[in-house]
């Protein structure tokens, strides 16, 4: 039986691309492509342990799920990180999987994550925009053949491996934001500006450019959560800015969201703020220079974490 899909607050020039916009597709193992998720471990690198979590009987039934549309199989891998769950606000279910000891046994992919100011010159000439959020996107790509037992963990049911890529694991963006820029190459650096699976279109004439996108997302099998996307506006927020015709500005909640920011506590703390901030780096000057105390904070792995005056100095907005 064929899908009807819900295209509420679609604009009708895409409805012949409905299935683009399903919430099915992804219920099925993706098809295997040039691109997967290798993880290549350090040298002499044991695996790693985790912590086993309760489950509640409807957590459970959603690892049942996973179980039989195929995502995840049984193993009998030596690794076994600890797995649990987070609700999201829709009241839906995140899995988790604490992959912070195979993380620090993990050759790191150094490919990079796109910078929103590299943009700034097209933006200027745009007038509508046009947001997509993709669906499940990490779980479309597949484990490479035999390193599916690295990512493996443990539930009180049993212990499991991913056959596609989950979230958590150190490599996940680089391996998916190479994949996307494969599969948009043809648009990229003219009018969309994409970042892992979120996805800004722009432009004066919207409908053939939005189209191009939707059409290269379903050959690649890729599909678009219409819950979280937004078609033909003037003024959209997109990564912690506030786009329109007069360009990038911060959006209020980020900024508030910094200022409110809580003294870091740790590196990876510390880490996490860099990583935020970093987004707002074209509208701070000096950016790098005021960055500088946090930064040298990450490079001593080795001692003990000591929160500076300079720092605390550096983090105030």
């Amino acid at each position: 039986m064929e899908e009807s899909v819900d295209l509420a607050g679609v604009p009708e020039d895409y409805w012949d691309l409905q299935t683009v916009f399903s919430k099915y597709q992804i219920q099925t193992l993706p098809p295997h492509r040039p691109f997967v998720c290798a993880i290549n471990l350090l040298p002499e690198a044991a695996p790693p342990r985790g912590r086993l979590f309760s489950l509640s009987p409807l957590e459970q039934k959603a690892m049942d799920v996973a179980l039989s549309l195929g995502f995840i199989r049984p193993s009998t891998s030596p690794a076994n990180a600890g797995f649990f769950f987070v609700k999201k606000k829709d009241g839906s279910l995140r899995p988790c999987i604490d992959y912070r000891g195979l993380n620090t046994i993990t050759q790191k992919d150094r490919y990079p994550l796109p910078l929103m100011n590299s943009t700034f010159d097209l933006l200027q000439r745009a007038k509508i925009f046009t947001k997509l959020d993709l669906r499940s996107a990490y779980n479309l790509i597949h484990i490479r053949a035999r390193n599916e037992w690295k990512p493996a963990f443990i539930t009180p049911s049993g212990h499991y491996e991913y056959r596609v890529m989950p979230f958590r694991l150190m490599n996940t963006p680089a391996v998916f934001q190479r994949f996307i820029n494969n599969a948009l190459h043809e648009t990229l650096n003219h009018y969309p500006f994409v970042y892992l699976d979120d996805i800004l279109i722009f432009s004066n004439s919207l409908q053939e450019h939005v189209c191009q996108v939707l059409q290269l997302l379903f050959q690649n099998h890729l599909y678009v959560k219409l819950e979280k996307s937004q078609f033909h506006v003037t003024t959209i927020s997109f990564l912690g800015f506030i786009v329109s015709w007069d360009g990038l500005s911060k959006d209020p909640a980020r900024v508030r969201a910094v200022k409110d920011w809580a003294q870091p506590t740790s590196l990876h703390a510390v880490q996490r703020f860099l990583g935020f901030s970093n987004f707002f780096r074209c509208f701070v000057k000096n950016f790098s220079t005021l960055a500088t105390p946090l930064c040298a904070l990450t490079e001593k792995s080795g001692d003990r974490f000591m929160w500076t005056s300079e720092a605390q100095e550096n983090l105030k907005p």
